[in-house]
């Protein structure tokens, strides 16, 4: 007959599980974080070439992809090291649904580097193929931070994946910057569009300092002082304050793109960073729920060798707030030795653990929220993601309520909409 000691062990090895999978799903993380660095310099140096007509940046492009190629090998070999075997909770079937699209997308960039080759694609329909790529990768990275069950580890995926984010903004702001520079023309749409990125990735960032540990904070804004920012800004308000069809130089395409790119390299090094500590508390964490499983072998075996204890009446001792938990998962006092004691302290780790991580995770679920209200308004005013974006962030400065408030507002309408055109 199983014990309650029995369950205990069960729930240790379940718990052993899921780490072993949040190991993997930090290597993974990595893998993809040092793969879509490599696609945004493929992207920036791609936008050079084809805004110079393919006259510059052929050979360092061609290079790229080449180191690009070996790092998409890595993450598709990080994809097959995880168990798709066993039955997945809601949060790791998203994460699954989210891997099968990104591998889509990376099969996909095989036909993405012909097109840029033979110059048939625009720097932006490029760009925005390039985007749709990484934001499939990024994806990954999110549904991982959802479906961590530790809320340290969970931490660190959500701030390892807004800085990702915060750092694929930045990227995309050196591709357009490039794009126009080498174009040596300002855009109206394109100047709009950077100062949208900008703002983008300060939001990002901005989350990432909020739930990172004080030393990567720390380190980051040490990259943000004004000395290291200054030739960026510099160029930032050359191509932004440019009049509509004005000229660029030319010569300032390599300016820019190295500008960013000390940037960019400056932002891996704190992903880099992120990565090895997420590593180390993933590890950590594992050893030590399989010394707790091996604790707990041991008191079944002194347990087992004292027989009955005599102590069952001690779970009526006291009454269940005692515990200071909820009273479907209370129970009695401290028992020194005993199985009791070791249920109520599980009980207590695992509602503490819980609430800490529905704190951990507002900021993904805030995230979930203003992307379906960004969807529907992309739906029903035929806007693109810019533009809803930029629509509901002025609809919040109007009404003095943070976004996600109005997020929240656009989505409780959906139901009193019209159809979306076409439908």
């Amino acid at each position: 007959m199983k014990s309650a000691l029995s369950f205990l062990k069960a729930a240790k090895r379940s718990e052993i599980a899921s780490l072993r999978r949040l190991v993997l799903t930090g290597a993974l993380v990595n893998a993809v974080g040092r793969l879509v660095h490599a696609l945004q310099r493929e992207r920036g140096l791609s936008n050079l070439f084809l805004g110079s007509q393919g006259r510059h940046w052929a050979d360092e492009r061609l290079a790229q992809v080449a180191g690009s190629q070996g790092l998409q090998e890595e993450v598709l070999y990080a994809f097959e090291q995880l168990d798709t075997d066993t039955g997945p909770s809601g949060h790791r079937a998203r994460l699954f649904a989210a891997i099968a699209y990104a591998m889509q997308g990376l099969a996909a960039l095989g036909t993405l580097r012909e097109q840029v080759q033979a110059r048939h694609w625009s720097a932006p329909r490029a760009t925005e193929a390039y985007v749709r790529v990484i934001s499939a990768l990024l994806a990954v990275v999110f549904e991982a931070a959802d479906s961590a069950l530790d809320p340290d580890i969970s931490r660190h995926l959500v701030a390892f994946f807004n800085f990702l984010q915060g750092k694929e903004f930045a990227g995309q702001e050196r591709a357009a910057g490039s794009a126009l520079f080498a174009a040596g023309r300002a855009e109206t749409d394109s100047q709009q569009r950077l100062l949208h990125l900008i703002e983008s990735q300060e939001r990002c960032l901005q989350v990432f300092a909020d739930v990172a540990g004080p030393g990567l904070s720390t380190t980051w804004q040490q990259l943000q002082r004004p000395d290291h920012l200054l030739p960026l800004e510099r160029l930032r308000r050359v191509l932004c304050t440019t009049p509509a069809d004005g000229p660029l130089d030319t010569g300032l395409s390599q300016v820019w793109f190295d500008a960013c790119t000390a940037r960019l390299d400056a932002m891996k090094s704190v992903e880099d960073a992120l990565a090895s500590e997420l590593q180390a508390l993933c590890g950590q964490r594992l050893r030590a729920t399989e010394q707790e499983l091996a604790e707990l072998e041991r008191l079944g075996d002194q347990l087992r060798a004292a027989g009955p204890s005599g102590q069952d009446s001690a779970f009526f001792d006291e009454p269940t707030a005692a515990a200071g938990l909820p009273a479907s998962l209370a129970v009695g006092p401290p028992v020194d030795g005993s199985v009791l004691a070791l249920v109520r302290d599980q009980a207590r780790r695992l509602q503490a653990m819980g609430d800490e991580l529905d704190t951990v995770r507002a900021s993904l679920n805030e995230r979930k929220t203003i992307e379906r209200a960004k969807g529907l308004l992309m739906a029903h005013r035929q806007l693109g993601e810019d533009e809803a974006h930029k629509t509901m962030r002025q609809m919040a400065m109007n009404q003095s309520r943070r976004l996600v408030d109005v997020a929240e507002a656009v989505l409780a309408m959906a139901a009193v909409l019209p159809p979306p055109p076409g439908r």
